[in-house]
């Protein structure tokens, strides 16, 4: 029976972080952005609009067809996210399948509970969270050539954005509260915490 690890994480916290190193700890395979090109291979969209989908940045894309200067179908966005919400299910359990691994985001801690609940997989749902300026702080020494000019103040607008646009797409999705502790196994707290120092004592859980 695989074992399996999601983690949910706010952003800035750590979570990629801490989920790279844990697979590493644990010798697991680690699946983040790999899921969107599993998404791409099931799908006919493109790995730019499902980027969009599954991060909660959703633009509704209006339809072209031959003939028509413009055919505005208001259930085709619909079927495109659930299009791509079957693929997002199937390339996740499949991955279960394949072997033990941590899974990064995706709704992956909802998405293999029937496969727990089966027997198929022993899943582990982790969350990881830090206090708003811990977050700034961890953001702000990793910032990217394209963030160079951003302020604290700028980083913490960021931050929530993308915090609330996680959220959308988890509730959208499994119509459970983000973040609340009553979805996860554990939750943890990386404030002021050094994550490569938290990871040997983390994988004796497992």
């Amino acid at each position: 029976m695989n074992r399996i690890i999601t983690i949910g994480r706010e952003f800035g916290s750590g979570g990629r972080e801490m989920g790279v190193r844990l697979a590493n700890e644990l010798g697991f395979d680690y699946y983040d952005k790999e899921i969107i090109t599993g998404i791409v291979n099931h799908t006919e969209y493109t790995e730019g609009y499902i980027r969009e989908v599954v991060e909660g940045n959703v633009r509704k894309i209006l339809p072209m067809t031959i003939g028509r200067s413009l055919d505005v179908d208001v259930d085709y966005h619909i079927r495109q996210m659930q299009d791509i919400a079957k693929a997002q299910t199937e390339v996740i359990k499949e991955m279960a399948e394949k072997s033990e691994c941590v899974i990064v985001g995706r709704c992956a801690d909802f998405i293999l509970e029937e496969e727990n609940e089966k027997g198929n997989i022993q899943l582990f749902k982790l969350f990881i969270h830090a206090s708003m300026e811990s977050r700034v702080r961890r953001c702000m020494e990793r910032r990217t050539e394209a963030e160079a000019g951003m302020t604290e103040k700028d980083m913490e607008k960021q931050i929530r954005r993308i915090d609330k646009e996680r959220a959308n797409y988890y509730t959208n999705y499994t119509l459970r509260k983000w973040g609340a502790k009553e979805n996860y196994d554990i939750c943890f707290n990386t404030s002021n915490m050094v994550i490569k120092d938290m990871i040997p004592y983390i994988a004796r859980l497992f």
